[in-house]
């Protein structure tokens, strides 16, 4: 495909003139696209460009109608509709209670249904019904809820657990889905969960992924953990359900497999359903395999079983039904496969320095998919499936780009303390010297079974650290997908262990570097990254100058009787009452370490955190200070997990620098 459209961005007001290097202010103004729709039969999509002001902090976009077989790209003006899907019937958006239809690829539209306040909409293949989900008020958690005289008490009552979950209190409202006939009012649609402490969709992440229309429009498919309470917490068994319209019943359809089943997609021909499925219980970081379903016999085969790898990625049916493509970890990227449903062949498709992270469309002998890497946000490219040759079909951030020297990243294979090779991630400053020395950041990634690949980030850049003058060394160190089932597994009850020794196998080979100033390292990383800076912290013999963990798990104890998802710390790390003690008690606890603790460390804490409370990062930063070392503690009272707010990654990015100016 031939590049015919190009997005020019205005220069961002804060930014200073003559830019070449990235900086915060800089990452935080690119633009981002997003797939909105594509047309039922592929020939064309419509996306977005967003556009982040910093001053408002609000994400100002721009709609696209972009022709796949030409790769012209034109303006589109939807108003303030939002769009919902795009099928055969026409395209489907919503304006406020109202869900609109366009024959003509929205140039017009036709008042559809009154859908009222709801959270996702899906409209069944012949047009004729709707499913969408919204929360619904199921147990009275709440005292006001409880006691309707006390209305402005505050209280919460609770007699189970999942009481908080990732940034949110339960306060007795959980997503269920509902179908309705468009002949009706929405007033009479049908609650599927009714009465049940079941989310569908899943929280905290899930959408309208979590429900499908089968393709006679008879079904509708649901993805929810059918447990609450304790139950939930200690379990990863999410299942799918098919609701019947005509019997009013619901079945489980993956009854027999006890770990997680989500992301059910039927093929075009309607013949077979596929869906992303782990075997064991209790383990979020499982193999997780391609299933299909014969949809007529209900005959279930595992495409990838035999495969070594994991599937963290999107997965794509070509419209003939013949071929599935799919986008995994492999090797310290993500890669484009193919997959043969009928004999389970796999075959990669392309390979180089970046992550395809999206499939969309299918244009005879190509696919259009989304690409990224550590320096460049992401943009379309069209990829030739006999070559693996990829043309880039868009670009939103040309400009941007023409005033930014990029980092150039290597991956280099480094040897471990047992014998194995170890893929490590070098990012290089811009105009990297070989000649000159610099100092070097050890990156760890969370997860801790997040893959390390060819990502791109507005908070933890590697190329915004590398930019500011800094070598990344970021290892694909035990635990990671992309290098075989058998290293992805060994980091579970080993946390301290062998992994801490591939942070300093990998560390210690880049001190051989001429280029690396072996005295000006330090650690950086956040959730098991930030519990690896702890561990590192006392263990690391001097290799390291300073230190920043963001929320980082400190005193394993503390954590386990503050978390919410029991199943990650049950399977990962094993139960603090369990006999004998596990080692994650332990000989791996940070705390027990903090009398080694003998450089300077800056603790990052967002406040909305229940994965890791609020409680370690205070810990930490109180242990530090009292054993008289030069330590900052920098909190976000209104951020979870991560930093999403501008103003506040802003903030994170300058006193981030800012301590490695101070202490490195």
């Amino acid at each position: 495909m031939k590049l015919k459209h190009t997005l020019i961005a205005v220069a961002a007001p804060f930014l200073m003139n003559a830019q070449n290097v990235m900086t915060p202010e800089l990452l935080w103004t690119l633009n981002k696209i997003g797939v909105s729709a594509v047309s039922p039969d592929q020939s064309s999509l419509i996306y977005t460009v967003g556009k982040t002001d910093l001053k408002t902090e609000k994400n100002n976009k721009k709609t696209y109608f972009l022709n796949i077989k030409n790769a012209e790209a034109t303006s589109l003006d939807l108003g303030k509709k939002a769009l919902i899907q795009w099928d055969k019937n026409g395209l489907y958006a919503q304006e406020k209670d109202i869900i609109y239809l366009s024959k003509d690829a929205g140039k017009t539209w036709a008042e559809f249904f009154t859908i009222g306040e709801v959270d996702n909409i899906v409209i069944s293949p012949d047009g004729k019904k709707i499913a969408f989900s919204k929360q619904v008020l199921v147990e009275k958690v709440l005292g006001k809820d409880k006691y309707t005289d006390v209305p402005k008490t505050t209280a919460h009552i609770y007699t189970d657990l999942n009481h908080r979950h990732w940034d949110y209190f339960n306060e007795g409202k959980y997503n269920h889905v509902f179908v309705v006939n468009i002949s009706e009012k929405v007033e009479n649609a049908k609650d599927l969960l009714e009465g049940k402490m079941w989310d569908s969709p899943q929280r905290p992440f899930g959408g309208a992924e979590d429900f499908v229309w089968s393709p006679d429009s008879s079904q509708l498919l649901y993805v929810t953990k059918p447990l609450s309470g304790a139950e939930y917490a200690q379990s990863t068994n999410t299942d799918i359900f098919s609701y019947n319209l005509n019997s009013g019943t619901s079945q489980n359809l993956t009854e027999s497999n006890k770990g997680y089943d989500v992301g059910p997609k039927f093929s075009p021909d309607g013949k077979t359903l596929l869906w992303m499925s782990m075997e064991r219980d209790g383990y979020e970081a499982d193999k997780n395999d391609i299933k299909i379903m014969d949809w007529k016999s209900h005959k279930v085969s595992n495409l990838t079983k035999d495969w070594d790898e994991s599937v963290v990625g999107d997965v794509f049916w070509t419209p003939d039904s013949k071929t599935l493509y799919f986008t995994t970890a492999f090797r310290g990227t993500k890669q484009l496969f193919s997959l043969n449903p009928k004999t389970a062949k796999i075959q990669q498709i392309t390979k180089g320095d970046f992550d395809v992270t999206s499939i969309y469309a299918q244009n005879k002998n190509s696919l259009l998919v989304s690409r990224t890497d550590m320096n460049h946000n992401a943009d379309l490219f069209s990829v030739d499936l006999k070559k693996g040759t990829m043309n880039q079909v868009t670009e939103v951030n040309k400009q941007n780009y023409a005033k930014i020297t990029p980092s150039k990243t290597e991956l280099k294979m480094v040897k471990t303390t047992d014998g194995k090779e170890m893929g490590v991630w070098f990012v290089y400053p811009p105009d990297f010297d070989p000649n000159k020395k610099y100092p070097t950041l050890l990156y760890c990634q969370g997860g801790p079974q997040s893959a390390l690949t060819q990502f791109f980030s507005t908070r933890w850049s590697p190329a915004l650290m590398a930019a500011n003058g800094y070598i990344v060394v970021a290892p694909n160190r035990r635990g990671m997908p992309g290098w075989g089932t058998k290293w992805n597994e060994e980091i579970s009850k080993d946390w301290g262990g062998q992994v801490m020794k591939d942070y300093l196998a990998a560390t210690d080979y880049a001190k051989t570097l001429p280029y690396v100033d072996n005295d000006r390292i330090g650690a950086v990383g956040a959730s098991y990254g930030g519990y690896s800076v702890f561990m590192l912290a006392g263990i690391h013999d001097n290799r390291f100058k300073t230190f920043i963990a963001h929320d980082g798990l400190f005193d394993m104890k503390s954590w386990y009787g503050t978390t919410e998802e029991l199943f990650f710390a049950n399977w990962d790390l094993g139960k603090p009452t369990d006999l004998p003690m596990p080692k994650a008690y332990t000989e791996f606890n940070p705390s027990n370490f903090v009398d080694k603790w003998n450089k300077p460390i800056m603790i990052i804490q967002g406040g909305l955190d229940f994965r890791v409370g609020y409680e370690q990062g205070q810990q930490a930063f109180q242990a530090a200070k009292l054993h008289g070392l030069k330590s900052k503690f920098l909190y976000f009272p209104n951020e979870n997990h991560w930093v999403l707010n501008p103003h506040n990654g802003l903030v994170w990015q300058r006193e981030f620098f800012e301590w490695l100016k101070e202490t490195l």
